[in-house]
């Protein structure tokens, strides 16, 4: 059994709240932010895809470590094992879609 840690990192990013997984999570060389490493994502290959953390690993792709603002940090976590990466609405709270989707439109090809 591993001793590896997982942590859960909730930040504000353009309005949004991010939700992430990562291994590594500490204050950073630069003066007011917080360093995050090592960013876990779900399997790429799974049956079932969550487009939300699809977008989530086409933004962070080639990411090495994320240095947050302090300010932007919301809560870190550690947990026992991964969930969903989620953005949710800053202020409802709810999981936001990342496909802009409008009432009563149809899509045609």
């Amino acid at each position: 059994m591993t001793d590896a840690k997982l942590f859960r990192v909730a930040f504000l990013n353009h309005g949004k709240v991010y939700e992430l997984f990562c291994t590594g999570v500490c204050s950073s060389g630069l003066l007011g932010f917080v360093e995050v490493s090592g960013l876990v994502f779900g399997e790429k290959d799974s049956l079932v895809v969550d487009p939300t953390e699809e977008k989530m690993r086409d933004e962070f792709d080639g990411v090495e470590v994320l240095h947050l603002p302090m300010h932007s940090v919301l809560r870190v976590e550690q947990v026992g094992k991964k969930g969903k990466a989620v953005i949710r609405d800053r202020e409802s709270g709810e999981k936001v879609t990342p496909f802009p989707i409008q009432p009563g439109s149809r899509n045609r090809l």
